[in-house]
């Protein structure tokens, strides 16, 4: 098995906020990042695809290919958006990073048909990094 990675960026804000909380249940679990306007992050996001290179190509997923499905399915979608308000599959998910890590995988699998999708790694900040290999 051969693993092939392709980073994106993009930038946007959230706020972590859960409706059925207190005020300060809220303040208290999501401190800061509870901010009624929101904050914001500049997110880094690696898509990892696994498989056996074909003979013929020796790639398990052309990376041009791979590029494309990731700016369009993703990119796209959430660059410079608020992820509470203007992101349609992130609507009623509390934003964390764990939750886009998941969200992103359910677009994505689907779409990848060379290879298998292993991973999704989402980097929040240079300090806050999570990982989803599916379910």
């Amino acid at each position: 098995m051969v693993l092939v990675t392709r980073k994106g960026y993009f930038c946007a804000a959230h706020r972590l906020n859960n409706p059925s909380w207190s005020d300060e249940k809220n303040d208290r679990v999501f401190g800061k990042c509870n901010n009624p306007n929101g904050h914001g992050h500049n997110y880094t996001v690696e898509v990892t695809v696994a498989g056996s290179p074909p003979a013929d190509s020796g790639m398990v997923i052309d990376l041009k290919v791979l590029a494309e499905i990731i700016e369009e399915e993703l990119i796209e979608r959430v660059d410079h958006k608020n992820l509470n308000m203007d992101v349609d599959f992130m609507r009623g998910i509390i934003p964390t990073a764990e939750n886009i890590a998941v969200a992103f995988w359910k677009i994505l699998a689907p779409k990848i048909t060379e290879g298998k999708l292993y991973s999704i790694r989402l980097y929040e900040s240079q300090n806050n990094i999570v990982e989803y290999r599916g379910d």
